[in-house]
């Protein structure tokens, strides 16, 4: 787990707290930010400060963003984030989205979130303001159920896929595993919702079929937390919390590479050629690559999980969205 630099900050109200000050901002695994507290958070960036309180002992601490320089959002709908994101620019911070975009429309898996198309067109648009890359499509979890089936699940894979082809780079997904979260399991269960349990031949089946259909948009595939292994199929394990996206797309700001560890090369011509890129190297451009010298992988996250150290902001049971599945609200009605 990230031990983030701490400084005695005062609050609005005038007392002295102490607070945790994170290069690096999750926003957030816990709750849908984007979609239900954008202006709140927004309005929390400009004075400097959040409260937060921690999900494993209750305590309620504070999150100043005074050294903040990148954040990863998480969401489902983020349209609201399109008003906002000239506020990131004058802030001089950097961001990309995790954007979760499923189908369940007919299932009524996610009664919370708005129509499908609308939410490809939201897709769109941001990419649009932020750039290719910067939008990250995520179909997580996928579910299957007495009415959900591995073709099916391809098929609407594919129908988004191809409303998205141009718009993004990667599709990211995981299988739901259902027996691991009580709760999750007690709500569909309480919701007449007959789930199937993935094994490992049901998840190479549909690895392999996945393989198949993505020839024709040769995506980069990914699995988020996942401990098999289906490499053999073109999918790798992902970096949800990437410091290579970083790097790609904030390799101009110093204070986060310093932060990072990473040295940025610029090449000079040798005889007109540019010297070959190291092995190990990140390539930024045609002239200029990256070196990481440290690792920076998150060590508090669960098992499997590749993501890089970030401070998370969210608070459990606070997503209106509602998803059947959810394991971030302890009770559904």
């Amino acid at each position: 787990m990230a031990t983030w630099k701490k400084a005695i900050k005062k609050r609005e109200n005038g007392e002295d707290v102490e607070m945790q000050l994170p290069e690096i901002v999750s926003a957030s695994r816990s709750t849908d930010i984007p979609a239900f507290y954008a202006d709140w958070f927004f309005h929390r960036l400009k004075k400097g400060y959040s409260a937060w309180t921690n999900p494993f002992n209750g305590v309620r601490g504070y999150v100043s963003y005074e050294n903040t320089r990148f954040i990863i959002f998480w969401s489902k709908n983020p349209r609201p984030l399109l008003e906002h994101l000239h506020e990131l620019k004058e802030l001089n911070i950097g961001c990309y989205i995790q954007y979760t975009l499923n189908d369940y429309e007919n299932e009524r898996l996610e009664l919370g979130v708005p129509p499908l198309d609308e939410r490809i067109e939201t897709f769109k648009l941001l990419v649009k303001q932020l750039g290719i890359g910067h939008v990250i499509w995520r179909f997580d979890p996928l579910i299957l159920t007495d009415k959900i089936n591995i073709n099916l699940l391809l098929k609407k894979i594919e129908y988004i896929g191809n409303k998205l082809f141009g718009y993004t780079e990667k599709l990211v997904f995981s299988f739901a595993d259902i027996a691991s979260y009580k709760k999750v399991k007690l709500n569909l269960e309480k919701n007449g919702i007959n789930y199937i349990e993935w094994n490992d031949a049901s998840m190479n089946e549909f690895a392999k079929q996945l393989s198949e259909l993505n020839k024709k948009w040769n995506y980069q595939l990914a699995t988020c937390g996942e401990r098999i292994d289906i490499q053999q199929y073109g999918i790798e394990h992902n970096h949800c919390v990437d410091d290579n996206l970083m790097i790609r797309f904030a390799h101009e700001d110093k204070v986060l590479m310093d932060f990072l560890k990473v040295d940025i090369i610029k090449m000079q011509p040798v005889l007109f050629d540019m010297p070959e890129i190291p092995e190990d190297a990140i390539k930024i451009n045609d002239s200029t690559y990256a070196i990481k010298r440290k690792n920076n992988s998150d060590k508090g996250q669960r098992a499997f999980c590749g993501c890089m150290i970030s401070k998370d902001i969210g608070e459990y049971s606070t997503c209106p969205h509602l998803c059947e599945y959810c394991y971030a609200n302890t009770n559904k009605p």
